[in-house]
Parts: structure tokens; C-alpha cells; sequence
């Protein structure tokens, strides 16, 4: 009998909750998302789908005997309303009596040609491992919502992604990320929070046209929805397929490929080059995806853009080229491809590969090898700075024109730059140091300032003028370079 009634008050218990934790339940048990009895780290922005998760959470910890840990992250970045976040989450947490951690997050320091939300997702995932492995935790549960998945799919679409940009977000990511609110609307989360008398704050910075998934929230999903109400869920499902579907070709093509890429100490992969030419299309691309993304410093996807930069060179017969990317270079020889990972810091590197490219961090300091020349670079504010003419061992950079990761690398065969003086007319490398009479043996010493897409600086010899200072530049860039090297040819 007490058995009996201990299940009739369990039945009735759950007849109690409100549709969206129902809903929040089904959605953890058939993605396997965490079991009853481990311990949840849950992210807290404040926030509408954050507050929601954690309340959800709070009222399912009893019955599934749940260890719960709330985690905020202050980025500072609205002062007084960054602070008012914070003190929303306090509360919160306070009243369920949840224990919180806070984190002082900076993403003011992010590496340059890196956006802010970007930076803001890297040291907030990264502030969340740490304190999840701190506390014991077995999974970080995040608020992310039907809404957020289809905006990311729009987002991926407009980019021009293929497969794994339309996959969207997982349901659950590495193992350890959860998404319990992953297939609930943004209006549930509304109307939850309102039959809950729950408060919650609102971030200013998401109704700023400035981001293009601000545009896709308010303009694009509203209009796609006139069109069709459901086109909401119909891009969630088509996450659903793709991610399956890309999913099975990753481990068919790493299947195919695997006694077929040598790898080397440092991360460098080689590759046949006519093994990569006789793939089909399909297969072609998604190898050099994989194998651009191994580079990555941060396991950033490279674009479909430098995808088709790199296997275009594949195919070219008998052409060798060197090409910078933002994970890193790929050397195509006449027999092999090798994909070199960027180098991080000061290091001792062997004559033949000194074309590799190097990170320039902001700040920091780097060496090229070909000349022994230090390369610096350092931010600061451009009234702090003494402007002179046109100086041979130094530029300035406006930071907001710069678009990517800084790297220094040899010059390439098809460099284009801007001259700085020329109006804006553009001018081959190759055209540039023949005016100069510098020669070809000197030219491949010659270090290059670059981003991923464009020239930044010829060093010694002359700066791109799409990165130079403009009236309204705030913040600079300052690089320097210390011991220029003699060369043949006029500078």
C-alpha cells in the first residue's frame, strides 16, 4: 500500500508541473541528454531562456535527485547593466537556494579580426569547463531554444556554409554541453516566466541592427514566419537531418582517408596530392575541411571560401603554392600537400619552413626566420600615440578595418595590396617588387603582414592603405620592426 501511494503521489506530482517542464522533460529523455542523480552545472545569463532553465531545473531537482551549481558570467561591458545581470542571477539563485558561481569574463583583450561574440562564447564555454571540472559537475546545461537553432541555421545559410554549418547546434556538444530547452519556443519561455511571476533582464546589445543575428531575430524569422508558421521548427528539423547526415560523412571520408594522411610532430598533416585529386568533389572538400579544422588553434571551421582556395590549387598541375589561412598553411608541393598549424610563439624553426605563417597576437612579439627580424605589435588608444610620416619600421593600424587574425608569412604568387599613397589603386606583389627592382631571392625573405584575406603590410617597404589611419580612427594598431635587413633594390 505505501508503495502504491507513493507512486499515485509521484503521478499526481507530475500532473502538477507546468506543459513547458513536460515538454523540457521529454526533450532530456529522448536526446539522452543527463540522467536522474547528476550534478548539472547551469549556465545563468540572467536572461529570459536562462532564468526559465534554471526554474525548470530547480523544480525537477527533488524528484530526480539532481546536484545543481548556477554559473554567471560578467563581461562588463555595460557597466551598470552588466552589474544589474549579476544581482538578478544573486537573487535568483539566493531564493532556490542554488549555489552560484560568478565569473569576471574579458574578451576586451580578444585577438584581433575576432568579434566580440565570438570572444564573448570562447572565454565564457572555457570559464565553464574550468568550474565544471572545479565542481564535479557532469554536465553545463545552457538555455538555448528552438529560436536560437533556427537562427543559427539562417545565419550558417547566409554564409554560405554547407552541411556542418547547416547542423546547427547540438542537442548535446563534446559529451558534457546540454540544451534542455533546445526544441521549446521562445513564447513557451515567455509565458512560462509570466504564469511564474519569474523576473528576468534584458540584454540591450539584442536589439542592435549592427549583428546580423539581431537582423535574422527581428526581420527575417518574423517575415519567413508569415510566410509559413512552422518555418521555425522545419529549420530545427533540418538541423536534425543534416547533422546525421553530415555526421556519417565525416566517418566514411575519415574511414577512406585513414592510412592515406601522415602525421607529423607539431600537427602537420601530409598528404598525397593526387590522392586528393582523384576524390570526388564531395569528398575532396570535406577532407581539406577536416583537415584545415585540425590546424585550428581554436577548432574553428575554415570557410567554403578557403575550401575552394586550397583544392583549387590542388588541382592545378605541376603549380606548387603556399596558402596562409587562418588555421594555418597549406603547402602544396609537387607530390604532397602538408598542412602546417599556425605557430604560436618564438620558437627555433628549421630553414624550410620558414614560410610557414606565424600568429601575430595582440600584443606580442614574433621572429621571422628568413631575416631574424622581431616583429611587434601592441594596441592602444590613437590620442597616445606620436603620429609621424611615412615611416619604413613602423605602421598604424586602424583596428576596426582590420578584418581577421593577424599572421606574418611570405609573400604569395596572385598577392594583391593597396599601396598606402595610391588612392586606393590596387597593385600585384609581384608588379610591386619588380618596380623596386628587389629580386626573387629576396623577395621570398621579405616578411608580410597579413590577415586570411589581404595585405596589411610589406615589411620595410610599404603599408596596405585599407588599413590605414582615418579621421574617425579611435583605436590603433602600432607594429614595429627592429634589425630591417639590407636588400637589393630601392625601398
Amino acid at each position: 500500500m505505501a508503495a502504491a501511494a507513493i507512486e499515485s503521489a509521484s503521478r499526481a506530482g507530475r500532473r502538477a508541473w507546468p506543459p513547458l517542464l513536460h515538454h523540457m522533460v521529454k526533450t532530456i529523455r529522448t536526446r539522452a541528454l543527463f540522467e536522474p542523480g547528476q550534478h548539472l552545472l547551469v549556465a545563468v545569463s540572467g536572461g529570459p531562456d536562462s532564468v526559465a532553465l534554471v526554474s525548470l531545473l530547480h523544480r525537477l531537482r527533488t524528484p530526480w535527485r539532481l546536484t545543481l551549481t548556477a554559473v554567471h558570467g560578467n563581461y562588463g561591458l555595460r557597466g551598470s547593466e552588466s552589474d544589474g545581470d549579476q544581482e538578478c542571477v544573486e537573487a535568483l539563485c539566493q531564493r532556490l537556494d542554488i549555489p552560484l558561481h560568478t565569473m569576471q569574463l574579458n574578451v576586451r583583450n580578444r585577438a584581433r579580426g575576432t568579434s566580440l561574440q565570438v570572444a564573448a562564447r570562447d572565454v565564457r564555454y572555457s570559464g565553464l569547463t574550468a568550474i565544471a571540472d572545479r565542481c564535479g559537475a557532469d554536465r553545463i546545461a545552457v538555455g538555448h531554444t528552438a529560436d536560437d537553432q533556427a537562427e543559427t541555421v539562417l545565419l550558417w545559410m547566409l554564409r554560405g556554409a554547407g552541411l556542418p554549418g547547416l547542423s546547427g547546434m547540438p542537442a548535446c556538444r563534446d559529451g558534457i554541453v546540454v540544451r534542455p530547452l533546445y526544441e521549446v519556443r521562445r513564447r513557451e519561455i515567455l509565458a512560462y516566466l509570466q504564469s511564474e511571476a519569474l523576473s528576468f533582464r534584458l540584454d540591450s546589445s539584442n536589439d542592435k541592427p549592427i549583428y546580423l543575428r539581431n537582423r535574422i531575430r527581428h526581420e527575417i524569422i518574423p517575415a519567413l514566419q508569415r510566410v509559413s508558421p512552422a518555418s521555425v521548427k522545419a529549420l530545427c528539423r533540418l538541423a536534425d537531418v543534416c547533422r546525421e547526415d553530415d555526421g556519417y560523412l565525416n566517418g566514411h571520408v575519415a574511414a577512406l582517408s585513414a592510412d592515406r594522411i601522415d602525421r607529423l610532430p607539431g600537427g602537420e598533416q601530409m598528404i598525397e596530392r593526387s590522392f586528393l585529386r582523384d576524390l570526388p568533389l564531395a569528398v575532396q572538400r570535406r577532407l581539406i575541411h577536416s583537415s584545415l579544422r585540425r590546424c585550428s588553434l581554436l577548432d574553428r571551421p575554415p570557410s567554403l571560401h578557403t575550401v575552394e582556395l586550397v583544392r583549387q590549387a590542388i588541382l592545378r598541375k605541376n603549380r606548387v603554392s603556399n596558402i596562409a589561412t587562418s588555421s594555418g598553411s597549406v603547402i602544396v608541393d609537387k607530390d604532397v600537400v602538408r598542412f602546417c598549424p599556425l605557430i604560436l610563439q618564438d620558437q627555433p624553426h628549421e630553414r624550410s619552413h620558414q614560410t610557414v605563417p606565424m600568429v601575430l597576437s595582440v600584443p606580442g612579439t614574433i621572429t621571422w626566420v628568413a631575416t631574424g627580424q622581431r616583429i611587434h605589435v601592441e594596441q592602444s588608444l590613437r590620442k597616445n600615440i606620436h603620429e609621424t610620416g611615412h615611416e619604413k619600421d613602423r605602421i598604424m593600424v586602424d583596428v576596426d578595418r582590420i578584418d581577421g587574425p593577424l599572421m606574418v608569412r611570405a609573400w604569395q604568387p596572385g598577392d594583391r595590396f593597396c599601396p598606402f599613397g595610391m588612392k586606393g589603386r590596387s597593385k600585384k606583389l609581384q608588379d610591386f617588387f619588380t618596380d623596386l627592382k628587389v629580386c626573387g631571392s629576396d623577395r621570398t625573405r621579405i616578411p608580410v603582414v597579413a590577415t586570411a584575406e589581404r595585405v596589411v603590410w610589406v615589411v620595410g617597404y610599404r603599408q596596405d592603405d585599407r588599413s590605414a589611419l582615418t579621421p574617425s580612427t579611435e583605436q590603433c594598431l602600432v607594429i614595429t620592426v627592429d634589425g630591417a635587413p639590407t636588400m637589393r633594390g630601392k625601398k
